[in-house]
């Protein structure tokens, strides 16, 4: 079977068959380098990047596919948490030996879940250090010759009392656009993403020293952003047509992509209209029905303009989500190195823009320690043959769906107006985000009232694969969904079911009580040795239909449809293994072909599971006696017979052995 076609020799499929890239790059965001990983870093993204990686392994050819990933080493938030540790007396260490401390902990949430990148790289350490900073440098470097920056002078917060200039997390306010639900407001962005110019946050304090901060002039380059509204607006047009892009996505982007607008509440509808002929040209829009009323202007500069006019009139206001140029550079010295440009030196890299591109340094320190040519990281970013799927939350969406994409498309070599995005440079990204993983009903946030529970603590109470097929199952792809483990849940009572341990049941209970039955049938009834039968035609139908619309739900990152497809066909096989093996005593030939069909099932459901739950499955594959190919879809069709030949001996399965089991705690609690 051709891996993007149907087989040779086969009927034709009547629903067409998704496609898949010759190669793939899959990415999953980047946890901030001060702290552990909470559970919505690991069930909100990881797992799903994970389970997509491994799922085009098995696709496409693992030699084929990277996924890499990484701890965000820079940035005011890593700089101020280690301050405030060491103040605390909670760490003894460099800035750097934090970070490190850090990231190894990260990597170890990430091994125990399973969760494997082919490189979960550093950008402020080792090897990958030097590497990103050079392909910083050289990214930057390409926007500034082709014209694609500009020198902008800003207002930045000053604190006079510690008499020093105060970086992105140590001013909090409130957030001034329009709608936001932050609980927090930092210098230029809120935690939720929105960006804004830092003189239009609202009650600023300095959380160095809780007074209000004053502001002086600092000069930085930025992304010409704005430049690229219509090329954004048609993509955006392209994305609504695609069944690969989820709504959240396209509907994000589009709301950025509107005319620069301030929202003013009714109070101040007097002073506005003495102060009109001062603002630059706009229009007025009535919103009648709503307690304030908008003001919309065709030019982002003539909107600062207004921002500072209503400001020095004391008229309170919000402004709309609207492209701003995009920040490159700042003045924390905790950060990589920016090129030195018409003489402009001592600058950093502000994290956010240098975190987007990462990846691709990743992609180099992987392809360099597997002692590839680096610049061949070019057929995975740049080909036409290859695709770069990128997990990322919600609130990213504005990174990744905006600056992102916009520099990608700065970044081509003809002419920017009229190249086509995919036209041998950087290819834009698909972008799969999920919405919040909500815990207890409650958006958690380390920064927030709400705390979430570290991703290494719930190991304590579940296995790796009860919560990563309770995540996988709960569909973030479309809405928001809680999280809601019964140890953590102080409102939960003893007869309640916990949701983690029921959605995990049809592994532990149904698949897994399947799988021992035919191994004990066949080592009491044949010694072992698996017949040497093909599956019979009703279940090479029923596992073909099980193969297509999981593969279907996969190409769209259906990930909760894949378990609901699992879910039948895997209870289906226990049905059968229940009629068809009761009363087994002899052996006979309708076991024999009994035990292929069920062999069959088990082969399967084994490949389908394979990226979600690789542990078990991995297991199985170690009982069957058989090699990697069992995973591949170039013969996903084909029985076990396939790969063993006849008299074939299984592994032999001691006594109660579990491929799949509940964790220890929920065994003692049913004691």
């Amino acid at each position: 079977m051709s891996r993007n076609n149907e087989g040779k020799g086969k009927k034709p499929f009547e629903i067409p068959r998704p496609t898949f890239p010759k190669r793939a790059v899959i990415t999953g965001g980047m946890p901030y380098g001060n702290k552990e990983l909470h559970f919505g870093h690991v069930g909100g993204m990881f797992v799903f990047a994970d389970t997509f990686a491994r799922f085009m392994r098995d696709r496409i050819g693992k030699e084929n596919v990277i996924f890499v990933g990484g701890t965000d080493c820079y940035g005011s938030p890593i700089a101020e948490g280690w301050r405030q540790k060491v103040n605390n007396g909670e760490f003894e260490g460099t800035l750097e030996e934090f970070v490190q401390r850090n990231h190894d902990k990260q990597q170890e949430t990430l091994d125990a879940y399973g969760v494997a990148p082919d490189l979960f790289a550093a950008s402020g350490l080792g090897r990958s250090k030097e590497i990103h900073a050079s392909v910083t440098d050289r990214f930057i470097s390409s926007l500034y010759k082709k014209n694609q920056l500009e020198r902008i002078t800003t207002m930045q917060f000053f604190d006079d009392k510690a008499g020093v200039f105060l970086n992105g997390r140590q001013v909090i306010g409130k957030c001034p656009v329009e709608g936001c639900t932050s609980e927090k407001g930092y210098a230029d962005e809120c935690d939720l993403g929105h960006q804004y110019m830092p003189e239009n946050l609202v009650d600023p304090v300095s959380t160095l020293t809780g007074e209000k901060p004053s502001m002086k002039p600092v000069t930085n380059w930025y992304f010409k952003l704005r430049d690229y509204e219509e090329l954004m607006k048609d993509w955006v047009e392209e994305l609504k047509k695609r069944k690969d892009v989820r709504p959240v996505v396209w509907k994000t982007i589009d709301e950025f992509l509107k005319p620069p607008v301030i929202y003013v509440k009714r109070e101040f509808e007097e002073k506005y209209l003495a102060l009109k002929d001062k603002l630059p040209e706009h229009e007025y829009l009535e919103e009648k029905k709503k307690p304030s009323f908008t003001i919309e202007f065709k030019k982002l500069s003539d909107c600062d303009e207004a921002c500072r006019v209503l400001t020095e009139n004391g008229v309170r206001y919000r402004t709309g989500k609207t492209l701003v140029p995009f920040r490159l550079t700042g003045n924390i010295e905790w950060g990589v190195p920016a090129p030195v440009m018409e003489d402009v030196e001592g600058l950093t890299v502000w994290v956010w823009p240098e975190s987007l591109w990462a990846p691709i340094s990743f992609t180099q320190t992987y392809l360099e320690k597997q002692g590839r040519d680096v610049n061949e990281w070019k057929d995975y970013w740049c080909s036409r043959e290859s695709k770069v799927y990128q997990f990322i939350g919600q609130d990213n969406i504005y990174f990744y769906g905006i600056a992102e994409p916009a520099m990608w498309m700065a970044q081509q070599e003809n002419d920017v107006k009229t190249a086509d995005p995919a036209d041998g440079e950087l290819q834009l990204p698909v972008i799969i985000a999920n919405h919040h993983i909500l815990f207890l009903d409650k958006k958690a946030s380390s920064s927030g009232a709400v705390k979430p529970p570290m991703a290494a603590d719930l190991l304590n109470y579940y296995t790796p694969e009860q919560l990563r097929m309770h995540w996988l199952g709960l569909g973030l792809g479309q809405r928001s969904v809680s999280f809601m483990p019964k140890p953590f849940n102080p409102e939960a009572k003893a007869e309640d079911a916990d949701p983690v341990v029921k959605d995990g049941l049809l592994l532990s209970n149904v698949y897994n009580r399947m799988i021992r039955t035919a191994f004990y049938t066949t080592q009491k009834l044949y010694d072992g040795v698996m017949p040497s039968l093909a599956p019979e035609e009703k279940f090479i139908e029923e596992g073909k239909k099980a193969v297509l619309d999981y593969e279907r739900n996969m190409a769209k990152f259906a990930f909760h449809q894949c378990t609901y497809v699992l879910d039948s066909y895997i209870r289906n096989g226990s049905k059968y293994m229940a009629k068809a093996l009761k009363d087994t005593d002899q052996p006979t030939d309708e076991t024999a072909q009994a035990l292929a069909n069920l062999f069959y099932i088990i082969r399967i459901a084994a490949v389908l599971l394979h990226p979600m739950a690789p542990f078990g499955t991995e297991k199985i594959k170690e009982y069957l006696q058989v090699d990697d190919r069992i995973w591949s879809w170039d013969t996903i069709f084909e029985p076990l017979g396939f790969f063993t030949g006849d008299d074939h001996k299984l592994k032999f399965l001691p006594p109660r052995t579990d491929f799949f089991t509940r964790h220890e705690s929920q065994f003692s609690a049913d004691s």
